[in-house]
């Protein structure tokens, strides 16, 4: 192998790394713009919203779908493809104050979500087992570490620059990542050919964007409202079709026959309940720390000061990922997803105990994402040792997928709660302490049932202590490295 090659794959991790992290920094860097946006762009409120709104609903979307892509058509080229379609979402924010531009770029950046699954599939494939589970761990963990690194970034942006400038340097991360991808990463060998199931993906689409979008404009639209009632009723009947016609399709978007078995399914549902229990805490920390001092509990402090509130548990989630994976290999993931699960439950029960004290704020939000480190890390090696090498793609889109799911209900969820339970302050309603503390003890109950769901999930005597090669894919790596050794 040449010293370039050689390069080349010891940045592929970095690199893969860097996607992931720039993926979550974009979904969350719109969120410090969106209580100025009406004022910059003309529009209501309720339209601005959307922004964050169009970026769920596509990435939800388009995460199985281009999983499924990757497994037939090459990994790299698709992972490629939507950190492009990020970019490209970029560009045209930073081109734009028309709401309905800005709203369809959005759009085209949830394309983005595919990054972590495809991510994960090429490190299943191009690295070593020795190498593969503190890899797979970092994955997973880019979505807390940008989560928590675009927040305060987006707010000192916005604080001492022109609103475009963000995108600007989003836009120019973007087209830095698509490059490192197409110099570092090589292209899996490892495909799954067939034709792609058109009728499967348009069927996804319209019952997610029904079910996604009831729940997400559930709060404003009101939960009673005939539009929200159609849109469940909408995403009952054509996800029931859905799976019916997955069932009967030669080669299916996403093979139902493999979620039903209990190791995929109900790592599939565990995923839903880490999404929603972890994303509870990013929502209701934000809120908390910004509350005004006259509630008696808020602290009034800057977007910017909540943002470095939430840098700890970033770094928190970057320093933890290779101790996930060292429990991974002792004792199985099953054991590391459900102590996550258990250690998010511990988080939630500090937050309730004392949410006044900055520390305390601090402390509780950083054990939450400890247990989150573990819960994400293990979530997508339990799906690699399930499913056959030429599906980990989609396989992990769809794992994917369900925490997008959880993490919208968390949202709308925690909305309700809050609503509920609000108090006039200099004659505005402002949520009590009451209600966030009953968010609190929701998302460490959903945490607990994860930590039961995770303890249900079999072991696999072969696999779940030691994570074995997968034959086919390391001998093509290996036929594939001595050529190289051999030129």
């Amino acid at each position: 192998m040449d010293q370039t090659a050689a390069i080349r794959d010891r940045l592929t991790v970095p690199v893969l790394a860097f996607g992931g992290i720039l993926m979550a920094v974009m979904q969350t860097v719109v969120v410090p713009l969106l209580p100025d946006l009406p004022r910059l762009t003309g529009a209501s409120a309720g339209t601005v919203s959307w922004m964050v709104t169009a970026t769920l609903l596509s990435g939800a979307v388009l995460t199985p779908v281009l999983g499924r892509a990757g497994d037939m058509y090459g990994k790299r080229r698709v992972l490629m493809s939507a950190l492009a379609l990020m970019t490209a979402g970029s560009v045209l924010c930073a081109l734009s104050s028309d709401i309905g531009v800005l709203i369809a770029a959005r759009t085209l950046s949830g394309a983005a979500a595919a990054v972590v699954p495809l991510s994960i599939s090429i490190l299943r494939d191009e690295l070593p087992p020795e190498r593969r589970g503190s890899a797979v761990a970092l994955m997973s963990s880019t979505v807390g570490i940008g989560a928590a690194l675009g927040l305060p970034l987006a707010a000192v942006i916005v604080q001492y620059a022109d609103w475009h400038t963000m995108f600007w340097v989003t836009s120019a991360l973007g087209a830095t990542g698509v490059t490192l991808v197409r110099w570092a990463v090589r292209e899996s060998p490892v495909r799954e050919p067939g034709r792609f199931d058109v009728p499967g993906a348009l069927g996804l689409a319209a019952g997610l964007v029904c079910l996604l979008l009831g729940v997400s404009q559930g709060g404003q639209w009101g939960w009673g409202s005939a539009r929200v009632a159609g849109l469940f009723a909408g995403a009952a009947v054509v996800l029931a079709l859905w799976w019916w016609q997955q069932l009967r399709a030669e080669q299916p978007l996403v093979d139902l026959r493999l979620v039903a078995r209990p190791r995929v399914g109900l790592s599939h549902v565990a995923a839903l309940l880490a999404g929603f229990a972890f994303y509870a805490n990013t929502l209701v920390t934000a809120q908390l720390v910004q509350a005004p001092e006259a509630t008696g509990y808020g602290l009034g402090l800057s977007i910017v000061a909540t943002g470095l509130c939430l840098l700890p548990s970033g770094v928190v989630m970057l320093l933890l990922s290779p101790v996930s994976a060292r429990i991974s290999a002792a004792r199985g993931p099953r054991v590391t997803l459900a102590l996550g699960a258990a250690v998010i439950a511990a988080g939630y029960a500090v937050r309730i105990a004392d949410s006044r004290d900055l520390w305390m704020i601090i402390a509780g939000a950083t054990v939450v994402a400890t247990g989150t480190t573990l819960a994400y890390s293990a979530l997508p090696t339990l799906i690699l040792r399930a499913v056959p090498a030429g599906q980990t793609a989609s396989a992990n889109g769809v794992n994917v997928l369900m925490r997008t799911i959880g993490q919208a209900g968390s949202s709308a969820a925690v909305a309700a709660v809050l609503v509920h339970h609000t108090s006039l302050v200099g004659g505005a309603p402002v949520p009590t302490l009451h209600g966030y503390l009953l968010a609190f003890a929701m998302a460490g109950a959903v945490a607990l049932v994860a930590t039961a769901v995770a303890l249900c999930i079999p072991v696999d005597s072969a696999q779940d202590v030691t994570d074995g090669p997968e034959p086919a894919a390391d001998r093509t790596r290996g036929a594939r490295d001595q050529t190289m050794e051999g030129a």
